[in-house]
């Protein structure tokens, strides 16, 4: 989908900062809200901002200061698969 934006050249140039396109800046600026606001999973910010890998997107996140969405239940399960591994290596 195609969006036209009509932004004041004043804030244009905020938004923009030091990036040479606008429209990237703009996609960018919408990306981070989006992930902020848990609108956008991680994958709707790669495939958004057209990056390859998890870790890029990551990479990305915090390059803006937005933290990973990081369930207490995902935390949880990552304890339990660190406790199965500890298990493994000690047998």
């Amino acid at each position: 989908m195609d969006v036209r934006l009509k932004i004041p050249d004043d804030i244009a140039r905020t938004i923009q900062g030091g990036q040479p396109d606008i429209s990237r800046a703009v996609l960018e600026v919408l990306a981070l809200e989006g992930y902020r606001s848990e609108r956008l999973s991680e994958a709707q910010v790669r495939r958004l901002l057209d990056l390859r890998t998890r870790i890029e997107v990551h990479a990305f996140l915090k390059a803006h200061h937005a933290y990973l969405n990081y369930s207490i239940h995902e935390l949880e399960r990552d304890l339990e698969s660190l406790k199965h591994f500890e298990q493994t290596l000690k047998s």
